[in-house]
């Protein structure tokens, strides 16, 4: 029997001729949404990942931040100084000394010679000593800033000012920053990675570096491992079937989305993106992490088959892999450089385990054709004195160098930055910036704009006040720009 309702009496092929239209616009509208170019007002199609359009049109997508906890000495592996040869031992000059409010530097300091070796690499000359010979071949793409300055020289505050522009704890991170601004590619990773080194010493500032602070818990940097279970408890328990777990996602939803209806706490769209984030996750994360698609010569040139070089080499490599799969900002911490004693020990044992996997790092994104698109930063959250460290002693053979936030040199590849080139020159001892100096607002200001962002308008509001990564500094440096 016929229904009155003449819609009721379509056949299948009828209703899909007269609705093609409708249900073509209906997909269209949701592929425009998870792409960021459709808004979308149900819960149901809420992404806090969706990508985004930066302000202008960018010179690069995507991060990796090389973050060497501790603070790295820079006259022993990028900036020579002779002078430190001749007055070695001596007490420094006080015309250096004059006026320092620093609590960590004292009077009594000897001038300390940098026992390394320098070479000069490339067509462009930078400097590097022999501990860093691998990124030495990197030189002609890489942009060395000698004159990095900082506020603060106590570790976790001044990597919080590092990764955050501000030492206060509820800033966000520069990877949150970036991935709110800009969203992410991938559909099945989150769109900011944390890649922690196996140095047994842990970094000082610990999860603080990589917080969402103020922003939406979705921003915040997830911690990635690069063996065994990628995320602990990612995976299953035992018994419980994949069609379990998705009936489990499903019933969640569905209770957020009640929950959602009666507050309008745009929080719980994060929490219903982050279980579904993590269902897929399930399976994309075992592949991330199965290296056998590829080659042999990828892998020995990462390390991956060196005792030493292999876990700081596999997060190397899982960056790359992870750029590729669309993950905005991936950021590696190696700890720690904080030679307060047996410098020249302990940096060798350090450079032994990076060297070799950020050059290959580097040079695989080339290769691929994804450096153009991916900003390369390395460096710590300070540098070194150029006087030995007073307070631990300093026997021959295992002195070591203070904090120093006054200068220090970091590096920077890709993404639209001036290749095989100096920014800034240090004085003869290298304590002070004597040319172009490079202060960490500045820096922000500059990595910001090379994603497409007008760093004064990257805001949040957050308690009646404007929140952006710069503060109430900040400017682009275009000495720094191809």
């Amino acid at each position: 029997m016929l229904s009155p309702d003449p819609w009721l009496n379509l056949k299948r092929r009828h209703f899909l001729q007269s609705t093609a239209c409708g249900l073509g616009g209906m997909a269209l509208n949701s592929l425009l949404a998870r792409d960021g170019l459709a808004e979308s007002t149900s819960l149901n199609a809420v992404n806090p990942l969706a990508v985004k359009s930066p302000h202008f049109k960018p010179r690069a997508k995507n991060v990796i931040f090389i973050f060497m906890s501790g603070g790295p000495s820079q006259m022993d592996l990028f900036d020579p100084k002779p002078e430190l040869q001749k007055l070695h031992g001596q007490p420094v000059p006080e015309s250096f000394l004059k006026g320092i409010q620093d609590a960590l530097i004292k009077s009594t300091a000897q001038v300390m010679a940098s026992p390394r070796k320098f070479k000069k690499y490339g067509d462009s000359g930078l400097d590097f000593s022999d501990n860093l010979p691998h990124l030495g071949t990197c030189a002609d793409d890489l942009c060395m800033i000698r004159t990095v300055q900082t506020d603060v020289s106590n570790h976790h505050p001044a990597q919080m000012l590092m990764n955050s522009g501000s030492t206060m704890f509820d800033r966000p991170s520069m990877g949150s920053w970036v991935t709110y601004g800009l969203g992410s590619e991938s559909e099945n990773l989150p769109g900011y990675v944390v890649l922690l080194s196996n140095s047994g010493k842990g970094v000082d500032g610990g999860s603080s570096l990589w917080t969402n602070g103020i922003l939406p818990s979705t921003y915040r940097g997830v911690t990635f491992r690069s063996r065994g279970e990628a995320i602990l408890y990612l995976s299953n328990p035992q018994g419980v079937s994949p069609e379990m777990q998705q009936d489990r996602i499903n019933a969640i939803r569905d209770l957020n989305a009640m929950r959602y209806d009666q507050v309008g706490d745009p929080e719980i769209g994060s929490r219903i993106a982050a279980y579904e984030l993590a269902y897929r996750m399930q399976t994309a994360a075992p592949d991330l992490l199965d290296f056998s698609d590829e080659s042999k010569s990828t892998l020995n040139m990462y390390g991956i088959d060196n005792e030493t070089t292999n876990w700081f080499g596999s997060n190397a490599l899982l960056a790359r892999r992870m750029i590729e799969r669309g993950v905005r900002f991936v950021q590696l911490y190696h700890s720690t450089w904080d030679d307060h004693s047996n410098l020249d020990k302990n940096l060798k044992t350090n450079c032994d385990m990076t060297d070799q996997p950020s050059a290959a790092l580097i040079k695989d994104l080339k290769q691929r054709g994804l450096l153009e698109d991916t900003l390369v930063i390395w460096g710590g959250e300070f540098g070194r004195t150029p006087m030995t460290e007073v307070r631990r002693g300093s026997s021959p053979g295992r002195e070591g160098r203070d904090h120093h936030p006054f200068s220090f040199t970091m590096l920077m590849a890709g993404g639209g930055v001036k290749a095989g080139t100096v920014i800034g020159k240090t004085d003869e001892l290298g304590f002070y910036p004597v040319e172009q100096p490079v202060h960490l607002h500045n820096l922000h200001a500059t990595i910001l704009h090379q994603l497409g962002f007008d760093h004064t308008k990257l805001v949040v509001k957050h308690k009646g006040l404007d929140y952006r990564l710069t503060g109430v500094e900040g400017e682009v440096l275009d000495m720094l720009l191809a």
